[in-house]
């Protein structure tokens, strides 16, 4: 059969190249593991509904105060209680696609969505502060005492590693209160003091953030050093040394980058719990913050608070998750996603 000159070919009116290259790559696969964040919360959704309605009691239980069935009645109706649990699920399904993550129980005609911009800044802000402690003091201790094994720096950095690693936060937090707060005001005669509680831009944020990365910077400098032993005692760091390059050179392009990502794959977790809310840091020094506010709503069934909290916390833990993924690509040219 003759085919017309310039005619495109058959089954190919509408040429497509899938795009090569590491961009691209990385492109698709960020899209791809986007795209599988939907049935993830889908399935998250899906165990806190089913669990809440499981769980024994209703929201109106009060205690020490007891409402009438008339009320109750009138409440249930009010907030669609009353009808039945598929249909609670479907609707709250339909309503989380348009995001809205309906009224709070606990606190009446209140959006949940602004409950939650209300009380997420400060965990926010407190939990990207000591991040980058954690980053900057746990890796840098880490790779020094690595460094200097078997020297009284190396030993220091292992004690405090150590004890920090085996002190609560709320006993840590209790601590820096009786020292910084209530000593320090007695000793300069009510001139300074550091703020127990609240939460402002300012002295406030000092001993939360302290409390609150001390012990995951012990785990970080310990994860670190460990890390940064075994690479030193590698052959391809050997003849960097031998070759006569500056410590600093080889440390940065050789050590460093090839120790890093255990400590990575540590950090992306604990990034999440951080920014996500701390409860115990929170209740110590009555911080308004978002962790605290959960367990409130666990406390008072609040089901529509419960649910968006545990919707942000799995798209924060996905999203770190997926971070830590791309940051392996960047240290190690190697490592190929999937």
């Amino acid at each position: 059969m003759a085919v017309a000159q310039g005619a495109p070919p058959r089954g190919a009116l509408i040429s497509f190249k899938i795009p090569r290259g590491r961009g691209a790559s990385l492109g698709l696969y960020i899209v791809r593991r986007i795209l599988w964040l939907v049935p993830v919360l889908f399935f998250v959704i899906t165990i806190t509904f089913v669990l809440m309605h499981l769980a024994p009691g209703s929201p109106w239980d009060r205690e020490g105060k007891q409402l009438s069935a008339a009320v109750v009645r009138n409440l249930n109706a009010k907030y669609g209680l009353s009808d039945p649990f598929f249909v609670q699920y479907l609707r709250y399904l339909v309503n989380v696609v348009h995001f809205d993550f309906g009224l709070s129980f606990q606190y009446e005609d209140q959006p949940v969505s602004s409950l939650i911009l209300k009380s997420w800044p400060p965990t926010a802000v407190i939990g990207a502060l000591a991040f980058l402690m954690i980053v900057v003091f746990g890796i840098g201790i880490g790779v020094v005492a690595a460094l200097r094994q078997n020297t009284w720096v190396d030993y220091i950095v292992v004690g405090f590693s150590t004890v920090g690693a085996s002190t609560p936060a709320f006993v840590l937090g209790i601590i820096l209160i009786i020292i910084f707060s209530v000593t320090l005001y007695r000793v300069t005669g009510g001139n300074f003091s550091l703020p127990t509680g609240d939460f402002a831009l300012d002295q406030h944020l000092i001993m939360p953030v302290v409390t609150l990365s001390t012990l995951p910077i012990a785990f970080i400098a310990r994860l670190t050093r460990a890390s940064t032993l075994e690479v030193l005692r590698q052959d391809f760091v050997r003849t960097a040394w031998a070759k006569g390059l500056r410590e600093r050179l080889v440390v940065t392009k050789h050590v460093l980058k090839n120790s890093l990502i255990p400590v990575v794959s540590a950090l992306g977790p604990t990034f999440a719990v951080l920014i996500t809310g701390s409860v115990i840091v929170e209740s110590v020094f009555n911080i308004p913050g978002i962790g605290r506010a959960f367990v409130i709503a666990v406390g008072s069934r609040d089901y529509p608070m419960i649910l968006a909290t545990t919707i942000l916390f799995s798209v924060v833990v996905a999203l770190a998750n997926l971070v830590v993924d791309l940051l392996y690509t960047a240290i190690d040219p190697r490592v190929r996603l999937g």
